[in-house]
Formats: C-alpha cells, structure tokens, sequence
C-alpha cells in the first residue's frame, strides 16, 4: 500500500515536472534539461500509466492527442461575452479616441498604456476549474462558440494544468483566458513546400490554415499542425484569488501562471510615448514571424477602461489601429507555367504593375490549377494580390463585379511546356506532372539525383558539375552518363587530366551499385530509397519490375493505387524505355542477390517498423539502414502511428516531436543495439 502511495505521489510530480519543461521548451524557449532528459521523464510517465490507466487525468502531458475523433463541434455559451474593438485607421482617429475618452473619464489624461500586436489569427476562449482545463472554445459570435478542446489539447504552448511550476502564484478557482490561435510564417511556408514537394494541394495564407486545422474534426490532424497561442486577457475569475487591476500586470500575471504572450507588446507610461510608438509598429510589422493586421491600444488601468462602458459591443477602454493591408488590385494580363525539378508544373500570374508595401510586383503565385479552377480565375481578370513580408506574392482570387465580358477562361495545358510531353494528373492528387524523365527542365536535377549517395553513389558528380555537362549537351538523359569519354570532360572548364578520369572512374564504379539504388535513381514519383528496396526484394530484376501489373504492385505493402500507376506510367514512357536501353547496353543491369549474410542474420527485428533521427556514433545513414533491413526490420523515413519506436541520435529534428506527441517509444543508439545484442564499433554520422 505505501509503495503504491509512493509511486502515486512521483506520478504526480513527473507530470507536473513534464509540464514544467513544456513550457520552459515551447513557451519560454529557453529549454533546463536536455530533449534526451525530458525524453526519459516522458518514458518513465508512460510505463506508470501502463501499470495504472486509472490514474490517466486530462492534464497528462501523454493526452493532448488522445481523444476521438468527433462528428460535430458542440456549442458553448461563454461566461462572459467576448467583445471585439472599434478600429482606428491612422493615429489621427487614435487622438479622436483619446480626447473623447478623456472628455468621459479625466483621469484618462493622465493615464498609462499598453500596445499590443493584433494577431491575424483566431480567437479562443480557454476555462480552466481548479487549475486543469476543462474546455477550449472558439469565439463564434462572442455569445455562443464551439467547443474544440480535443484540438486546443493539441497546441503544445496551451498549458494543460496552471500554474506550470509551484513556485508559481495562486490560481482562481475557476480563470476563463483569452487568447489567439496562429501560425508562424517560417512554419507556414515551411509546410507549403513540403506539401507542394509531395504534389498535394499547398494552404492559401497563415490565418485560414490556423483555423481550419483548429476545427478538424480528428484531434490527430490537428495535431500535425504548428499551431501556437498568444494569450492577453482574463475574461473571469472566481474571487477566491485577486488578480491584476492593470492589463501590463495582466500579461505578466499570465506568464507567471505558464501562458504565452506575445514579447512584442510594449508598455507606455502617458500619452505622448504611446502615440510615438504607434510610428514604430510599421516596421515591428515586418520582422515579425506572425502576421499581425495592426496593433491594440488599451488603457492599463483596468478600472478606468471599465468606467469608460461600451459602443455596441466595442469597450471604449480600448481601441484597435488598423494597417494599410499588404493587397492590391491589378489586371491579369496572363497565365505561366513553370516546371519544378519533380516535374510538377506550377501556374503562375503575369501581371500588370502594382506596388505593394513598396515592392513593384509583376509575377505572383497562383499554387496549382485546381486553385485558378475552385475560384475562377479569368485571364483579364481585376484581381486581389497579397504580399506578407519577404513571402512570395500570391493572388487571392479575381473581383468578378469587374467583369465586363472580355475575359477569358484559362485553359489547363496538357503537354509540357519544355518537352512538349503529355501530362500527368493522377486521380487524388492536386499535382500535375511531366513524366519525361529527360525533360530539359528536369534534366539537371534529374541527373544531380542520379548521382547522389542514395542512389548511385557517383562521386565528384555535384549540381555544379551536372550543370557544366549538360548546359553543354554532353548528355541528354542520365544513360548518356556511361558514354562520356574522358576527352568529353576535358573540353569543359576545370577539368585536367586528372579530375576527368577520376569522374570517369566513379561512373563506371557505379555500375556495380544493387538493384535498389538503381530504382531509387530512376526517379519514379513516389518511389523512395525505403520503397525502392521493398521493390528490389519483390522483383529481382528491372525486367520483373517493367513487366509487373498493377494488382502485382499493389500487393505490397505501402503501395496504393497512385504509387502503383505512377511506376506503370513511368516504365510506359517511350523516353524512359530509351534510358533503361541505354543503362542496359552500358551494363548497368542488376539482379538482386539476397547475400548469405543476410539470411543468416538474426530477424531479431521481424515485423518492426523503424525511424532514425540524428547523428549516430556506430552508423552511417546506409549502414543503419541495411543494419535494419537484414535484421528483419523495416526502416522508412516519416513517424506514423505505425511506426514501432524510432532510435534517436545527437541533434534529432522533428521526427522526435512527433514521436514523442505519438506516444511511439524512443531508444538512444545503445539502447537500440543493446536490444539487438550486436556490437558495431567506428565513430561516424548518420544525416
């Protein structure tokens, strides 16, 4: 009985001690222990609650991705209604405020201020009763909103229990905050790219992306999202503990009790200061990693914006300065294609000049083709242009009132704009793509691709040098590659006797690469290094894999119909079966031969799916890899909920994260090797 007391009570304190680190890590980012440490707190909570799920509470840092998944969003009644501001447009109608609030309260005269980055995001409601949260909703009409506290749960910056540290000051009974869901600017287009690398439909603009991930329906998605909060209003508090009177006190008050706020905010002892702020936010603005549509102005005394009562629903104790938006319109002169290095072809807008926040813009992004269909978008067109800081332009979509009848609906093409090749447009996908592997707007990165470690390994065989061969038409697809001749390489710029025949070399080395690296290098979407192993054990030559059908392909698994069509189409190609002729005449035709090493190796990790992340002491990236592979284990690149546990080296990147918000076990390298009972000995990386 007392060790079960015991081991209730370090219960308790690891997750308050997790929570503590949490926020020291997402709020603070200025992180006491190492990931490695908080890592090992995480563990141990987790086989405590293994032994008692009775004692799972909401505020378990284990939960904030573990609710299901719901049909419909339940409406809630806030407490108290959550008002929106009066907007101000320039610092003359921010004098007007003042004198008129000053004609109704004197001491306004003499008041302090704090200004405050209005954040482009969206509002929430969050209720926290005996310091655990108990609903996350959002504003909807300041009465009523939706409840989406299984999302809320998610953001990891949302505290799950107040206060973060004992050291912290009381907690109300029940506190009601307000605060504001966003998502950096970094993060959003760091998102966008990736989306747009796997061919998927890429997020229009930060604030959309921030709401539409906080009212998914599955908790999970959300939590795939970078959302973060800001927090800068108490909306009620039971009076069983004072709180700050000051909205400067306010904010610290919420820092003391584990929330964020924003470090942007400035504090202002009169008038005057506060109005010559105002000539700074412009600038503030543009270094900002948030979007932010202007900035609050709120008189810190609490009770003397309290006395001031209302307009409507707008408190006259506070008042929002709005920005000149980062928008403008201008004529759709026309539309252009571009051809990334995947081969995906992305559209853009040709347009007529327009100046927006004093760049003169002529070109902007219009995403994909499903994006110019869903909003009509017209060449002659008037359209609305967004610029947000350094972001690339991007049309939002076309003003339809000003069409006069001469536009003109834009018609997809469907060949290749360099190659003049038939596009691809696979069914699921945004994406459209040219497939010609020997596209000259491909060919660099193509042949780039060819070469690199993970494929066929030709070293010397950089972008720079990939570049020089093919701007001076020694190859036009990478089978050409086994037909350079030392003499062909010296014509080129740089190149002695010597760096040409070690360039020579490596080629005709690569020759002996397995059947894998040679499938990984053909560049077939959707076929990865993991994936072009899988292949390589199911068909053992590139004749089997050419001649296999769609049922034989999509029985393996982690092939599903888009994968399987694109190989079909890939070996269909009349320009790839060029290649493939070229690569076999050159010798570069492997059968894979499982080695007997392999065979006799213990399948000590059969059935395991695996994930490594940093830098490893005993392992290269390959090695690790093949490590897995003859051992019975499956490596594969992203964390999933399938993934068995994923081995964790120095400097780990977000696979971690996302492991750790999975709840999938993490092993260091010795613990890995100490459950396959293999020593490996050497000092090196894994990237």
């Amino acid at each position: 009985m007392e060790e079960s007391e015991d081991l209730r009570k370090k219960y308790l304190q690891l997750k308050q001690e997790i929570n503590y680190h949490n926020y020291r890590y997402h709020v603070l980012d200025d992180p006491e222990i190492s990931d490695e440490a908080f890592d090992k707190l995480l563990v141990e909570l987790r086989k405590i609650e293994e032994m008692h799920p009775e004692w799972i509470t909401p505020d378990s840092p284990t939960q904030r991705a573990g609710s299901a998944v719901s049909e419909k969003f339940e409406k809630v009644t806030h407490p108290v209604q959550v008002l929106s501001l009066a907007n101000a447009f320039n610092k003359q109608d921010v004098i007007n405020w003042l004198d008129r609030t000053e004609k109704m309260d004197p001491r306004v005269k003499y008041a302090d201020f704090v200004l405050e980055p209005k954040i482009d995001g969206l509002t929430v409601v969050l209720t926290y009763q005996n310091g655990l949260l108990i609903r996350g909703a959002t504003r909807g009409d300041g009465v009523i909103g939706e409840d989406v506290t299984p999302n809320i749960r998610t953001i990891k910056s949302v505290p799950l229990a107040i206060p973060v540290s004992e050291k912290s000051v009381k907690v109300p009974e029940t506190i009601v905050v307000r605060g504001e869901v966003f998502i950096l600017e970094s993060d959003f287009e760091k998102i966008n790219a990736e989306l747009a690398k796997r061919g998927e439909k890429t997020w229009v603009n930060p604030r959309n992306t921030a709401a539409g991930s906080l009212r998914q329906l599955n908790p999970e998605i959300t939590a795939q999202r970078p959302l973060r909060i800001f927090t800068y209003q108490i909306l009620f508090s039971s009076t069983d503990q004072p709180i700050p009177d000051t909205q400067w006190g306010t904010l610290e008050y919420l820092q003391q009790l584990g929330f964020p706020v924003s470090p942007d905010s400035r504090y202002c002892e009169n008038r005057e200061q506060m109005l010559n702020h105002l000539d700074e936010w412009q600038e503030i603005r543009n270094r900002l990693d948030y979007e932010i549509d202007g900035v609050v102005i709120k008189i810190n005394d609490l009770r003397i914006a309290g006395s001031l009562g209302f307009v409507g629903k707008d408190p006259r104790g506070a008042i929002a300065l709005k920005f000149p938006a980062r928008e403008a319109t201008t004529k759709l002169l026309d539309i252009g294609v571009n051809v990334g290095r995947t081969g995906v072809i992305t559209p853009y807008a040709i347009l007529s000049p327009v100046e927006i926040g004093g760049v003169v813009v002529k070109q902007a992004t219009l995403h994909n083709f499903d994006f110019i269909r869903d909003r009509d978008i017209r060449i002659g067109d008037t359209v609305m242009i967004k610029r947000a800081g350094d972001v690339i332009p991007y049309v939002i979509g076309p003003l339809t009132e000003k069409r006069d009848g001469t536009q003109v609906p834009y018609v997809m093409p469907d060949r290749c704009p360099s190659c003049g090749q038939p596009l691809e447009h696979l069914e699921n996908e945004v994406a459209v793509y040219c497939v010609n592997n020997a596209c000259p707007a491909q060919l660099v990165r193509n042949v780039e691709h060819f070469a690199s470690r993970e494929a066929m390994d030709i070293n010397g065989l950089g972008i720079k040098i990939v570049e020089q061969i093919v701007q001076n038409g020694l190859i036009k697809d990478v089978g050409d590659l086994y037909s350079l001749k030392k003499e062909d390489l010296l014509s080129l710029e740089g190149f002695g006797d010597k760096k040409a025949e070690n360039l020579i070399t490596a080629i005709e080395n690569s020759k002996k690469q397995p059947l894998s690296r040679l499938i990984n290098a053909l560049g077939i979407r959707g076929v990865g290094e993991v994936m072009a192993i899988t292949l390589a054990e199911h068909f053992p030559s590139l004749d089997q894999l050419k001649n296999a059908t769609a049922d034989d392909l999509m029985q393996i698994e982690g092939i599903g119909p888009n994968v399987a069509q694109a190989i079909l189409d890939w070996f269909s190609r009349e320009t790839n079966q060029m290649v493939l002729k070229k690569l076999q005449n050159a010798g570069v035709w492997p059968v894979n031969m499982k080695s007997a090493e392999s065979d006799k190796a213990p399948q000590v990790l059969a059935g395991k799916t695996i994930v490594v992340t940093g830098t490893l002491s005993h392992f290269t990236r390959d090695e690790i890899k093949d490590f897995i592979l003859k051992h019975g284990g499956k490596p594969v690149e992203s964390v999933s909920n399938k993934t068995s546990f994923v081995i964790v080296g120095e400097n780990p990147g977000s696979k971690r994260d996302k492991a750790i918000e999975l709840g999938i076990p993490l092993y260091t390298e010795q613990m890995f090797l100490d459950m396959v009972g293999i020593e490996k000995n050497g000092q090196r990386t894994i990237d």
